[in-house]
């Protein structure tokens, strides 16, 4: 009887679109990233866009924080190299929602809102100790109950 795989077909199409939260696992960087980045208020940057009606509508600013802060946090720097991961990586295809804005966006989304952005990145990293302090608490607090449950069985 000869081997049986499994079905492999890539020129098939999908029925349903791919739910993009389904591609990466729930404690991945680019969903601690894009929740700190919900936290923060973002109407200095929202603003500017309020106002303008010319032209096609601007990327989301939240969606370009987004990447600009997750790249930051893997060492991707450059708008170009941003551009290309958008296209090839899944987290930043998932932060970006299957937007691919090209490097010259990205590169004058950063420019334009630089000093609010810094500001932004002082606060996700002051978030982010807050709550790595608080997960270290928690885990300090399980394996201290731990520990003490095993010494009573003593």
């Amino acid at each position: 009887m000869a081997k049986t795989y499994r079905p492999y077909v890539p020129e098939q199409d999908l029925l349903l679109p791919p739910s993009l939260r389904d591609w990466l696992p729930e404690d991945h960087l680019a969903y601690f990233v894009s929740d700190l980045i919900d936290q923060l208020d973002l109407s200095a940057i929202t603003a500017v866009y309020e106002d303008e009606e010319r032209g096609y509508p601007p990327y989301h600013p939240v969606m370009l924080t987004k990447v600009l802060v997750y790249g930051y946090c893997v060492g991707v720097f450059s708008s170009r190299r941003i551009q290309r991961r958008l296209l090839e990586d899944i987290p930043f295809r998932v932060l970006a929602a299957g937007n691919e804005p090209d490097f010259r966006t990205i590169a004058d989304f950063r420019k334009t809102h630089l000093p609010a952005l810094e500001g932004f990145f002082e606060q996700v990293l002051l978030m982010a100790r807050e709550l790595l302090v608080q997960a270290c608490a928690a885990e300090a607090v399980r394996h201290a109950t731990s520990v003490l449950s095993a010494a009573l069985e003593l």
